[in-house]
């Protein structure tokens, strides 16, 4: 079997697992924030495992806010910002490749609270035009409330410019929000140096329990209150901590760490992946191949064969991905983030995804090639549209 969907999820990291187990079997399970030696101990272990993360994602312990995952942090922080946004200052700037857990946000502010919403271009390789956001921001700089701009696509795995937006957020003097979901364990990633004023993770997407998450914020002191509670995460979140959950990130991030050499070889194995299935099907697409993108990712269309249907095949020789197409009565349509890179829809139709991990490489890509190169062969045969 070959997972091959880590872009949507990942499976529990082996390190995780084993933890787990010794955690199941031992007797340490309490409140965190009761002032007796169990909670204590579990309060301790916390913070241990927040100076653990700092180190990885280069940011100060007291940055990081634990929660339940992206989706959350993305609320927590658009709403500290636009729910005490000056009048004045009515304007948010996006892109169109946006995660919905931000477009959702994003448009209940603007439906609700008359907030204006402006979107920079992007590239057909579905890069983030940084020309494009200079120019909106020399006309509407003073009423812009915050520029939220993802760092790597879900979809295509394209790495955005999102240290050159953070320069130019910096020098403007406004909030930067970056949705790091797909960037924090899986590249480089350095917080201080970024020059972003807020980012996020989830712990699934690293192989950490479902449910684990973060936010990093430069300036803590301007996050508000999201979910009501006492004073967990210095009165930021309340909720009992997920502790096993925050101890599975910092194994995870930690992993990461460990193995980030891995990711030359993985990049390696995917180019070889790509040259190789170019050479026996000239007409296949692969979106985003001219833009940096994650080691692991590639997002791949034959012209006129549904990505469903592939999916389908592969999956019967135990092969998992997914499509980046959302369906409808079993009508496949192009994404919305396809849209934006201008693919048509004979290819955005056509889609899949197939997001490997710094744990795989060449013989993974060797196995998905060939099943990939048979599903090719059979479906070409009976084109869908």
């Amino acid at each position: 079997m070959i997972y091959a969907d880590y872009n949507g999820s990942a499976p529990l990291l082996s390190s995780v697992r084993e933890h787990l187990k010794k955690r199941v079997e031992s007797d340490l399970f309490a409140n965190p924030n009761a002032i007796h030696s169990m909670g204590q101990r579990l309060s301790g272990g916390i913070e241990k495992c927040r100076s653990l993360i700092a180190e990885v994602v280069g940011c100060y312990p007291d940055q990081i806010f634990f929660n339940s995952g992206s989706s959350e942090g993305i609320s927590q922080i658009l709403f500290s910002i636009l729910e005490f946004a000056p009048k004045e200052k009515n304007i948010i700037i996006t892109s169109p490749i946006e995660h919905v857990a931000v477009t959702s946000a994003l448009q209940f502010y603007s439906k609700h609270k008359n907030f204006k919403i402006l979107q920079v271009d992007v590239d057909e390789s579905g890069v983030v035009s940084v020309e494009s956001l200079k120019k909106i921001l020399d006309s509407y700089a003073p009423s812009v409330a915050v520029v939220a701009i993802m760092a790597v696509n879900n979809e295509t795995g394209v790495l955005q410019p999102f240290k050159e937006i953070a320069k130019l957020c910096e020098e403007k003097n406004l909030e930067f929000f970056s949705d790091t979901t797909q960037l924090i364990g899986k590249t480089d990633f350095h917080f201080e140096t970024s020059g972003i004023d807020y980012a996020v993770c989830s712990g699934h997407k690293l192989g950490a329990l479902t449910g684990s998450g973060f936010i990093i914020a430069k300036e803590p002191t301007k996050l508000r209150t999201h979910v009501f509670g006492s004073h967990q995460e210095k009165g930021l979140r309340g909720g009992t901590q997920n502790y096993l959950g925050i101890e599975t990130l910092a194994i995870a991030l930690k992993d990461f760490q460990s193995h980030q050499g891995n990711l030359k070889n993985l990049f390696a194995a995917r180019v070889e992946f790509e040259s190789n299935l170019k050479k026996e099907f000239p007409e296949i697409v692969i979106v985003g191949d001219k833009a940096e993108r994650l080691a692991g990712t590639t997002l791949i269309s034959y012209p006129g064969i549904h990505g469903q249907a592939v999916q389908i095949e592969l999956e019967s020789l135990n092969i998992f991905v997914t499509t980046s197409a959302a369906c409808s009565d079993n009508q496949p349509e192009t994404s919305a983030v396809l849209k934006s890179m201008k693919i048509s829809d004979d290819i955005g139709r056509g889609v899949i995804r197939i997001s490997l991990s710094y744990t795989q490489g060449k013989q993974d890509y060797q196995e998905i090639e060939k099943a990939l190169s048979s599903s090719y062969k059979k479906l070409r045969k009976i084109k869908s549209f």
